[in-house]
């Protein structure tokens, strides 16, 4: 973590110099601008200190790159939250992550979902959820809530029927072959995923498993176009810069115009289903 952090300080130090040096500035230059000591301009540059919102600020200001604030400040506010692992997110439960997920769908308007292996939190039964999250306690030797977390995922599903939100998922075939509990548990969720589709507000969409491979993603979800979450194996990824929420963007863009929804979607799930029971 702490090499991707200076990583990350470094990247944004060397984007700052090369506004700097376009620019025609020299060091000593930015510095009497900025009312700043000499030495600072370096030490931004060179990731010996962390810039404030107010030294960007300055640097667009003076560097006449002011088009590009937006973007500089997403990353340095990115770069000490932007890389989480899963053994501090949930070293008290899973209940306080459920939590986290809870205030980021309620305060974005239009959330976009893909998930190549399971069924979307959001779109999962309490059996199938509980199933999943008890997996993810063993995997990770994190204390053992789930009964809390299942409930407080099932509490993130009211936001589904509320009128000022709008969801598109999108799904891999694979996550409706993928075994999560028992074939019970899977018939159970399969059928609640048919059932789902054509709900107002509600847009699920499955990319077939034969679909041509034009972008090969692991899961994210974009809330609005200010922040995207990816779930990795060993962290979770928080991302804010606006030209890195556009790639998502696109993405998840070329993903749907591959997917199948409405009718053909609910006869691939039953198609599935009656795999399962044959």
């Amino acid at each position: 973590m702490t090499d991707n952090v200076h990583d990350a300080r470094s990247a944004l130090g060397a984007r700052l110099r090369e506004l700097r040096v376009a620019a025609r500035l020299t060091n000593r230059r930015l510095a009497q601008l900025a009312g700043w000591h000499e030495s600072k301009v370096s030490k931004i540059e060179f990731a010996r200190i962390r810039p404030s919102d107010d030294d960007i600020r300055a640097y667009c200001l003076h560097c006449d790159a002011e088009d590009q604030l937006a973007d500089l400040l997403a990353s340095l506010h990115s770069i000490d939250i932007a890389y989480l692992e899963w053994r501090k997110i949930l070293g008290t439960g899973l209940k306080r992550r459920q939590q986290k997920s809870l205030h980021l769908e309620s305060t974005a308007s239009v959330i976009r979902d893909y998930q190549p292996q399971i069924v979307p939190g959001l779109l999962q039964t309490a059996e199938y959820a509980a199933a999943k999250l008890r997996r993810g306690i063993e995997f990770h030797q994190v204390p053992d809530d789930v009964e809390e977390a299942v409930a407080k995922r099932m509490e993130r599903q009211r936001i589904l029927y509320r009128r000022d939100h709008l969801f598109h998922f999108l799904i891999g075939e694979q996550a409706l072959h993928t075994t999560v509990g028992d074939d019970e548990v899977m018939e159970g969720q399969l059928d609640r995923l048919s059932s789902l589709i054509g709900m107002p507000r509600v847009t699920i969409g499955i990319v077939p498993a034969t679909a041509e491979a034009l972008v090969v993603s692991t899961n994210f979800v974009m809330f609005d176009n200010r922040l995207v979450m990816v779930e990795g194996t060993a962290a979770e990824l928080t991302i804010t810069q606006p030209r890195e929420i556009a790639v998502y963007g696109r993405a998840f863009d070329t993903l749907a115009r591959q997917a199948v929804t409405g009718r053909q979607a609910r006869a691939l799930i039953g198609r599935v289903m009656r795999e399962r029971t044959t």
